[in-house]
């Protein structure tokens, strides 16, 4: 089997133009002809409501489904899928009949009657599903009223939207936002010891040594600062300054306003043995001497090109906007052209390369031995550092996986989720999901974890299908309960509310910037 050979339906934001989200429940991976419609003069025995259980051993959902014919006379398929927040979505395509076996090719659906009961296959990655007759199918219930927390200690104003989590070193949180200016702020008191213009806006995370701080910003350069004064060292140019970042505008009054997409990340500088390691948005990757700011070697997308006159449009397409791991001789990092790349750390030469058949833009993790990718087509999977090779393959139930995963004890894992709108605890071994949260946002950051709670950032997104409503959530670290979640608040006719960035926890302080260009400096436990 291909290592995504099914289509894995994604209603996330980040999978889609603003103009097609209203029709985003379309496959992303296959586009394949809708086949006749069964013609019969009675209702077909399959039309009514089912409901019942989908998924692998590792990861059981519920799943309900109703069939009833439209207007046309075609069989369609209605949603019911409480872990995605989905009651009552038409799918696309119809559904045909061939006997006592149901298919619908467009969502990857295909079942079999046998007297009340349903039983088949469900996409993504032909998950076994088996669904009984019922009368009463699931509906949304609020968001329950939960305590909202301590509140922030603080907050600092720093203007622009913020992106990037904070780095910390000595009491000092250092991050950029979309003015183009660095901050240095004080974790105490949220008080500001100094600021550097570095002129475009910064969406990567920096990097902070007991000396100096590394961050990219979107002028196509790697900066290296001295951290006590904030001047510059050096600047290296990664050649990417002309790449486009459209971003979503804040204040529209539809959907299908503009063009944007959600590319909202740059990466994290990796430091180590003196060398400095960073992708670029043209679909280049670098290694550059710590020191003296001098490169030692350039690696270029296989999919990437300048030929003369190439559309920046085009060329972004190869972007390398995650941050890069490092396994022993190798650097390992995503691309925007669906690639997993893994180099040589001495030579730049690529040692292997896997095709997810999406854009990566989660940044690669090795846990408990195996390395951890995801896509914007709802992969989910654990790879072979030294080979490439697949050692497992899961699902978010057809939500982009853009949260990077972090570290939990004896091969865990956390990670957060878009349209899924969950943290999930996942053993690194075989994908076991351990327990799932609802955050009630989208939860593209990567969480935080102190020794009794999971920390999670969320943004709302309206308007939008499914109920998305930005806060920071403190989860239980054994078992996922919710401890408290504090709410952004709504701000009417703004597309996007609450926090993309990564949660941060320093010196007993959850530190988190908000699209509304604050910094917020919470009581960590």
């Amino acid at each position: 089997m291909a290592f995504l050979e099914h289509p894995v339906h994604s209603r996330e934001p980040g999978a889609v133009r603003p103009r097609r989200l209203r029709r985003c429940a379309a496959v992303v991976a296959l586009n394949l002809a809708t086949a006749a419609v069964w013609a019969g003069g009675s209702p077909d025995p399959i039309e009514g409501k089912w409901y019942g259980k989908a998924g692998f051993p590792q990861d059981r959902i519920d799943l309900g489904l109703e069939f009833r014919r439209n207007a046309k006379g075609e069989l369609k398929a209605y949603l019911y899928e409480p872990v995605l927040n989905f009651y009552g979505l038409e799918l696309p395509g119809v559904v045909v009949r061939n006997g006592e076996t149901y298919t619908n090719k467009d969502y990857a659906i295909t079942l079999r009657l046998r007297g009340d009961t349903l039983d088949g296959t469900y996409m993504p990655l032909d998950a076994p599903a088996e669904l009984r007759r019922t009368q009463i199918l699931p509906a949304e219930t609020p968001i329950p009223d939960l305590p909202t927390g301590p509140g922030p200690r603080w907050t600092a104003k720093l203007g622009g939207s913020i992106y990037a989590p904070a780095a910390v070193r000595d009491g000092v949180a250092y991050l950029g936002s979309t003015t183009g200016l660095l901050y240095a702020v004080r974790i105490s008191d949220g008080s500001f010891a100094w600021v550097f213009v570095a002129g475009r806006a910064i969406h990567g995370e920096a990097i902070a040594t007991d000396d100096n701080l590394y961050f990219v910003c979107d002028n196509g350069y790697l900066f290296k600062l001295d951290r006590r004064t904030g001047k510059e060292v050096w600047r290296y140019d990664l050649g990417d300054e002309r790449v486009p970042r459209p971003l979503p505008h804040q204040v529209l009054d539809k959907i299908g306003v503009g063009e944007f997409d959600f590319d909202a990340y740059a990466p994290r500088p990796v430091l180590d043995g003196g060398v400095v390691y960073v992708g670029a948005g043209d679909g280049s990757f670098h290694a550059i001497e710590a020191e003296a700011g001098k490169r030692i070697w350039r690696f270029e997308n296989r999919s990437s090109t300048k030929a003369e006159g190439t559309p920046w449009d085009t060329l972004a397409s190869s972007k390398n906007r995650t941050t890069a791991v490092l396994d022993h001789d190798r650097v390992i990092f995503g691309s925007f052209d669906h690639h997993v790349y893994a180099l040589d750390r001495r030579t730049g030469k690529l040692l292997w390369t896997k095709d997810t058949r999406a854009e990566v833009t989660s940044s690669p993790v090795v846990i408990g031995g195996r390395l951890i990718i995801g896509n914007r087509g709802g992969l989910l999977a654990a790879l072979d550092p030294a080979t490439g090779s697949v050692v497992w393959r899961a699902t978010l139930w057809g939500s982009s996986v853009e949260s990077t995963p972090i570290p939990a004890a004896e091969g865990l894992f956390l990670i957060g989720s878009s349209d899924l709108r969950r943290t999930s605890l996942i053993d690194s071994k075989d994908g076991r999901v351990v327990w799932r949260t609802d955050v009630y946002g989208v939860a593209w950051a990567r969480p935080a974890a102190s020794e009794k709670f999971v920390y999670q950032c969320a943004f709302g997104f309206l308007p939008y299908d499914i109920r998305h409503r930005g806060g920071v959530v403190a989860m239980d670290r054994a078992t996922g309960a919710v401890a408290w979640r504090w709410p952004s608040p709504d701000c009417d006719r703004a597309l996007i509310t609450g926090f993309v960035a990564a949660p941060v926890l320093a010196d007993h302080t959850l530190l988190v910037g908000g699209l509304d260009g604050n910094l917020y400096g919470f009581a960590a436990e």
